[in-house]
């Protein structure tokens, strides 16, 4: 509404400012970003070295130097690890179509990982943490306290509120509720609006005065929109007629006075704008210090407290700004506004404790409001005191408050632009940082956050697109189970990771070890590859699917800068797949030594049985497969078994024994085969269960 006079363009616009904003924050690599550009370089770097000492040992021991390099070149093709870029894409990209399934619509593939990093979750407080559905709680007015919304207009006594012209207290509180109001109702009976405006709106159209009505009685003329700087917002309407009768001041009737503003904002900052008070009699002098006592009573009930006041023209000012039009105001009600919890926010709150991450709301309502509230979600804890205020935050430097960050569990009165530096803060601090937004002022910091969430409900364009991630409910519960899939991802990555590394080692050491022990080389070229094929293949993809472990959300955020190979993955890897190499070499040596002209497929089919046997035990880094069940995880069991199957069909098919250079084996020899190749599994099983008691 209204005619607008162009004063700035492109970027030296409000909203150009936050452009320059987005453009200035930087997006922070994701943590899995970092360890698998890390892990690449090191992988890569170690199979090139080894590759080249075994093309080294195999010319030194006189084998042809087509061989070697065909091996050496094969065992680099296999060791170096193709498959990790796919794996890690398809359990990003799973994990994002489970997420959206529950909520959360994930923009950037790689948020879904970041989520299981998080160790701050910074949540707005309206329709995330509560039900961003506002009823009217209780009035204050003319002097009378903990007036209930069906009481009220007895107790102030003048007025007749079904009568829309009646100039009593009652009638003009009304008339101002529903006025200053942007709600609006649609044809099916439906209130649209913010949840602030739709509260008051109910609350004068339960006692008989619709919006719709009075503003065909009583214009729009002009508005002062809301602003969160200023926490108000002013409408001017035309009060009709003459000016001047005998009603007393502030109290005149309709007709009596040409124009009358309504403000309604935050009544810390509208009583300093204020200089007269309502009563049935008229309007006395203010006293703050009353009013003052009042919010906070109210606020610690856990009640949002909004002022509404007004004031009288005798004709439109020609100077409409705030400074003129909110000044000498006169209070006409305090109204409590009740947002309730959602009942699943204590849960997911309790839930984020447990799993070492730290809640803090944020919010622009009075303190005592933000405190009652986060007590009883369990963000703040008996006894805690941790709430800053907006203006508190503004005072301090950057240094100062990053001492102070880590203790600040509830911020109030902040100002969307604040976000960006309590995220700045606590990244400096080391934490990983999920922050919620959905106005345009919140795009910086959610760009600049490690998990930025946009509101999808309630949620701007801009804010959408700064985000990583949008809540499709606005639900902080929705969060939480996103960080559950994220940490389950990472749990999943790693799995391949250590099943990579393991299997591939395996390959290596017995390359590697025989022709130092003055066996011939084991495999030939096809059958590393092959090998490669069948256990890095659908096993590994499979792999992405496991179901999330037991503790996933009992332990504590992973540290950002933790390597990929941390909590033993590397000495994990490197002995069982010195293992597999033993007991290879071991079968090379005997079945040689005995002259079985097949011993060169029993260790292709070791080694590739072993590998198998492998990803069955490392599905859980805790729980034996026989806790966890056989069927859990019914990909990779029918992974595991095709890739049995088609070992068994390149063992005994004729066409392929030719090119693989096979021989069938006996039945005693595949049993033989399948009780090795079980030993690596029942030793990952037994280790397993010895980590278990140790920490039993």
């Amino acid at each position: 509404r209204g005619t607008g006079i162009v004063v700035a363009t492109g970027m030296d616009t409000e909203l150009g400012g936050i452009a320059q904003m987005l453009q200035g924050e930087e997006e922070v690599k994701t943590p899995l970003q970092k360890r698998l550009l890390v892990f690449g370089k090191r992988i890569s770097l170690a199979v090139l070295i080894i590759c080249a000492v075994v093309f080294g040992a195999g010319i030194a021991r006189g084998e042809p130097v087509l061989l070697m390099l065909l091996t050496a070149i094969s065992l680099a093709v296999a060791a170096i690890p193709e498959a990790l870029p796919a794996v890690v894409s398809i359990a990003l990209a799973l994990g994002a179509r489970k997420m959206v399934r529950q909520n959360a619509l994930i923009k950037k593939l790689p948020a879904v990982e970041t989520l299981g990093s998080v160790t701050y979750i910074c949540s707005d407080k309206t329709g995330t943490l509560t039900m961003n559905r506002m009823t009217a709680e209780e009035i204050y007015a003319a002097g009378k306290t903990r007036m209930t919304k069906d009481a009220w207009c007895k107790e102030l006594g003048p007025g007749d509120p079904s009568d829309t012209r009646a100039s009593g207290p009652c009638a003009l509180l009304l008339r101002a509720l529903a006025l200053n109001n942007d709600s609006q109702e649609d044809a099916s009976g439906n209130v649209l609006g913010d949840p602030t405006d739709i509260a008051l709106y109910t609350l004068a159209k339960e006692n008989g005065f619709q919006k719709r009505e009075l503003e065909e009685e009583f214009p729009r003329v002009a508005e002062i929109p809301f602003d969160s700087e200023r926490k108000c917002m002013t409408t001017f309407h035309a009060w009709a007629g003459g000016k001047g009768d005998e009603t007393p001041v502030g109290l005149r009737s309709p007709g009596t006075v040409p124009f009358i503003s309504f403000t309604k904002g935050a009544i810390d900052v509208l009583i300093e704008k204020a200089g007269a008070v309502l009563t049935p009699e008229g309007f006395r002098p203010i006293d703050r210090e009353e009013i003052i006592r009042v919010n906070d009573r109210m606020a610690a009930d856990g009640l949002r407290v909004l002022g509404v006041a007004m004031k009288e023209w005798d004709a439109l000012p020609e100077d409409m700004s705030q400074e003129n039009v909110e000044s000498d105001l006169a209070v006409l009600c305090l109204v409590g506004i009740m947002d309730p919890p959602r009942e699943e926010a204590a849960e997911a709150v309790s839930l984020c404790k447990t799993a070492g991450i730290r809640p803090v709301m944020i919010t622009g309502d009075h303190p005592l409001t933000a405190e009652v509230i986060a007590r009883r979600l369990g963000i703040l804890e008996r006894g805690a005191v941790g709430i800053m205020t907006g203006s508190e935050l503004q005072t301090l430097s950057e240094g100062e408050f990053e001492k102070r960050v880590e203790d600040i569990r509830v911020y109030a009165r902040v100002a969307p632009e604040q976000k960006l530096k309590i995220v700045k803060a606590l990244q400096k601090r080391g934490q990983f940082v999920a922050m919620t937004g959905d106005g345009v002022n919140d795009a910086p910091a959610l760009k600049r956050a490690d998990i930025g969430i946009a509101m999808g409900v309630t949620g701007t364009d801009v804010a959408k697109e700064a985000a990583h991630m949008v809540l499709l409910d606005d639900n902080f519960a929705t969060i939480v189970k996103a960080v559950k899939e994220g940490r389950k991802i990472y749990d999943n990555i790693r799995k391949f990771v250590k099943y990579l590394l393991t299997t591939n080692s395996g390959e290596i050491w017995t390359l590697f070890l025989a022709p130092f022990l003055g066996l011939p080389m084991p495999l030939l070229p096809i059958h590393i590859l092959w090998i490669n094929l069948m256990t890095d293949g659908l096993p590994a993809l499979a792999l992405s699917m496991e179901p999330a472990e037991g503790d996933v959300m009992q332990r504590k955020p992973r540290h950002p800068r933790e390597s990929i190979f941390g909590h033993g993955l590397w000495v994990g890897a490197v002995w069982v797949g010195l293992l597999m190499a033993g007991i290879v070499l071991f079968i090379q040596a005997w079945l040689m030594r005995g002259d079985n002209g097949h011993w060169q497929t029993m260790v292709f089919t070791v080694l590739c049985l072993s590998q198998l046997g492998n990803v069955l035990a490392i599905r859980s880094e805790r729980d034996s497969l026989f806790t966890i069940g056989l069927f859990s995880n019914r990909p990779l069991l029918g992974a595991v078994v095709v890739s049995f199957l088609f070992q068994m069909a390149v063992i005994y098919i004729p066409v392929l024994n030719r090119v693989f250079r096979t021989q069938p084996l006996s039945p005693g020899e595949m049993a033989l085969a399948l009780l090795f190749s079980s030993l690596v599994f029942f030793a990952v099983e037994i280790e397993k269960a010895w980590r278990r008691s140790r920490k039993a």
